[in-house]
């Protein structure tokens, strides 16, 4: 059974990331360089995720985030916290299985093991600034595989089951700390489902052994304005899968890719976190294209099993489209709730 989240039937969220303030930080693609440094920026990174935060209450969103507004990466932000990592020389690979994504990415220099949090620290300064439900997000064992250069293993498999381990140990102390929900985001399952069935679902459960919160994996493509779309690799197998884990819901894109809903049928039981608008850097869709998308989940997902949200995170768009697409989610979310 999936563990019971306070929340309303067809509840309104994002995948996690907004935008940050043009003071805060510059951005190339989905990687930050903040403007601000030394003490200053600890200061600096409070005051925008509590700007986040309250933009979210404001909005009427029912499950928040803290908009990722700390992470510079959303894969490093959590390898600083490892040993056996090395962020400072980096070396440059191809990433997602496409041959023109070379990226500069830590290097894997020994024995993967937490060394301390990471996400539970910004957890705890989210949760003192709201009582909403909120949820966390990191990334999982096969992205972060795909996104490091391995100089010490030399076996994918037995280095995932130890970021696994060790992203285990993040998430026990984020439930400890009260977290309402956890995503763990997995874009290189939705390229690589061979290695997603040989050792990705194993450090996938590895991952969240022991957790009793409500989980998601968020399979995504990848974040807008950044390629071509990659829906050449298809949802249905890989979810397949994944529903013989103990994740307790999927977070999928249905704006973008245009699939069809009716590949939810083999998810009963499983939360949906339902991607019904674009996130990227284009006008919101009308609220009754959104509506027609949510009616048409609504086929194959029981309503108490639906949260509606963006394909992807927003960071991408600028603050005023965010705050309008959040916006958009709880008008189509309260609209559909009335006409159920």
């Amino acid at each position: 059974m999936t563990p019971h989240l306070n929340l309303p039937p067809i509840a309104a969220t994002t995948v996690g990331s907004f935008p940050r303030p043009a003071w805060l930080a510059t951005r190339e693609r989905s990687d930050i360089t903040f403007r601000i440094e030394d003490e200053l920026l600890g200061e600096a990174l409070d005051d925008a995720t509590v700007a986040a935060i309250h933009d979210q209450e404001v909005i009427g969103l029912d499950l928040l985030t803290d908009g990722e507004q700390r992470r510079p990466s959303f894969i490093n932000h959590f390898l600083s916290g490892l040993d056996g990592i090395d962020l400072a020389h980096r070396r440059a690979r191809n990433i997602r299985r496409k041959l023109d994504n070379e990226r500069l990415v830590p290097r894997v220099v020994g024995q993967v093991r937490r060394r301390e949090p990471t996400i539970v620290d910004d957890f705890r300064f989210a949760r003192a600034q709201t009582s909403r439900p909120l949820k966390m997000a990191v990334p999982g064992p096969l992205t972060v595989v795909d996104t490091t250069y391995d100089e010490a293993y030399g076996d994918e498999s037995a280095l995932a089951m130890d970021v696994a381990a060790a992203l285990n140990a993040e998430l026990l102390d984020l439930e400890a700390a009260g977290c309402d929900a956890i995503q763990i985001d997995e874009p290189a399952m939705t390229r690589y489902h061979e290695k997603t069935a040989d050792y990705g679902l194993r450090a996938l459960d590895r991952a969240l052994q022991g957790l009793t919160v409500p989980t998601f994996v968020h399979l995504c493509y990848g974040y807008p304005g950044t390629g071509g779309l990659q829906h050449e690799y298809e949802y249905p197998e890989l979810l397949d899968m994944l529903m013989q884990t103990s994740v307790g819901g999927f977070s999928l894109e249905f704006a973008r890719s245009g699939y069809d809903p009716a590949i939810l049928r083999g998810c009963e039981g499983r939360k949906i976190m339902f991607g019904c608008v674009d996130p990227g850097d284009a006008p919101p869709e009308s609220l009754e294209v959104v509506l027609g998308r949510i009616r048409a989940a609504l086929e194959y997902v029981d309503p108490v099993n639906l949260l509606i949200a963006p394909d992807c995170g927003l960071m991408t768009t600028s603050r005023e489209q965010a705050h309008q697409k959040a916006a958009l989610l709880v008008r189509a979310a309260s609209e559909a709730r009335r006409t159920l």
